[in-house]
């Protein structure tokens, strides 16, 4: 998130929550265009355990600056002890304005990455709040032994753009679709991209002589003399790498959806990290093992029966609306609740057979490309950000000799 909250942006929306003598009606806040999700997150969860209460009951709407002097206190007060330092978990909530920087790991779904400073899992920490995710890889797939070792997703993307330097940009113009409902890569860009990616990877470790003064030597002959056996093996996990985050662009995988259930207690709040995006996971106490999320997009602030998303794939396409007690919602705007009246009427001709089908289909794929060049643009950028670290790292070095050299200089 980018742009600052305004003062009176937050909604609050009433909910009923809880079973037995715990249920109770409780105000949760709902996320706007610009909403802060990951702190919105937080604050939901914390006032469904009932640690903090938006007082007046009656208010509609809420502050930034409100919310996060009800949580900043209650991380003081909920530390008792004098030896615990909840410094780090406190100078990361100005920064809740615009996101926080999360790094999840692939191997198991409450490993994340410690940004610099570690303030914001120390956040979660301190607050009692589990943090998971489900971009977790299956340990039996033959991407899991390349992905155990990039770990995280940060590193995916720096290893991705390492080796797009190498291969001079090879590595990302591999990456095409043709089918944009295809989660990743079609049949017929799948072959192309191991024939690129042959090209790319295959051949020894020896490299081409080069003559002083002779240009012509600079440019490998062939593929086979292009890179080192560093390099290809750097190569070749990239396109792992790159073929995984392209499979899971919803950051869910199955194999991470059944290990959140199972890691889950009934009757648990925990903050699900998902799409770039922060959520409150809930799994109910009783019979139903299901996982649901809190519905807090400010669309549905009007539809009371909309409380939970029942969470049954991992595109969200089997997803099921339900209301407080976890039974499907009746939604007054029927199908087409929580849409714009232009997203509603292009749903209706979708499901009424309105329309030329060829348009959606085109507007379908022009918007796959847009993804896809989008995509492209990131790793370009994390590509020359990369270069930039590499050349600071050796002009630093250089500065070092440089200061050992005079050092040894004695003037007589």
């Amino acid at each position: 998130m980018s742009e600052r909250v305004e003062a009176s942006s937050l909604r609050s929306s009433q909910i009923t929550f809880g079973t037995g003598e715990r249920r109770r009606k409780v105000k949760i806040i709902t996320q706007n265009f610009n909403g802060p999700c990951s702190f919105i997150a937080i604050c939901n969860i914390l006032i469904l355990r009932g640690d903090i209460q938006i007082q007046p009951y009656e208010r509609t709407s809420v502050s930034y600056e409100f919310l996060s002097q009800l949580v900043g206190e209650f991380l003081l007060l909920s530390c008792s002890d004098p030896g615990i330092d909840i410094s780090a978990a406190l100078s990361v909530m100005p920064t809740t304005t615009k996101g926080l920087d999360l790094n999840p790991q692939f191997t198991a779904v409450d490993s994340f990455r410690p940004g610099e400073g570690g303030g914001e899992l120390q956040l979660f920490s301190k607050a009692g709040i589990r943090l998971l995710h489900g971009w977790v890889v299956d340990p039996g797939s033959p991407a899991a032994s390349v992905l155990s070792r990039v770990s995280d997703y940060d590193s995916a993307v720096t290893l991705i753009a390492d080796a797009d330097h190498i291969t001079k940009g090879k590595l990302l113009r591999s990456d095409a679709f043709d089918d944009p409902n295809a989660p990743g890569p079609s049949r017929s860009d799948t072959q192309r991209s191991a024939a690129e990616s042959s090209s790319v990877v295959e051949g020894a470790s020896s490299q081409s002589s080069v003559e002083p003064g002779n240009d012509s030597h600079l440019e490998p002959r062939s593929p086979r003399e292009a890179y080192s056996e560093q390099d290809r093996q750097k190569i070749e996990s990239a396109l792992v790498a790159q073929e995984f985050l392209n499979s899971t662009q919803s950051q869910l995988t199955y194999y991470g959806l059944f290990q959140l259930i199972a890691a889950v207690e009934p009757g648990s709040l925990v903050a699900l990290f998902r799409n770039s995006h922060l959520s409150v996971l809930h799994k109910p106490e009783g019979e139903d093992s299901a996982l649901y999320t809190l519905v807090t997009d400010h669309v549905f602030l009007h539809e009371p029966s909309v409380v939970w998303e029942r969470l049954e794939d991992i595109d969200g396409g089997w997803s099921t609306f339900v209301d407080c007690d976890f039974v499907k919602s009746s939604p007054v705007g029927g199908d087409f609740a929580g849409q714009t009246a232009e997203a509603a009427v292009r749903a209706y001709e979708v499901a009424a057979g309105v329309g030329d089908p060829r348009d959606h289909e085109l507007a379908r794929r022009l918007q796959a490309e847009e993804d896809a060049r989008a995509r492209q643009l990131y790793l370009q950028r994390e590509r020359q950000r990369a270069e930039r670290q590499r050349s600071q790292t050796i002009d630093d070095g250089e500065s070092r000799k440089t200061r050992k050299a005079k050092d040894k200089c004695i003037i007589m």
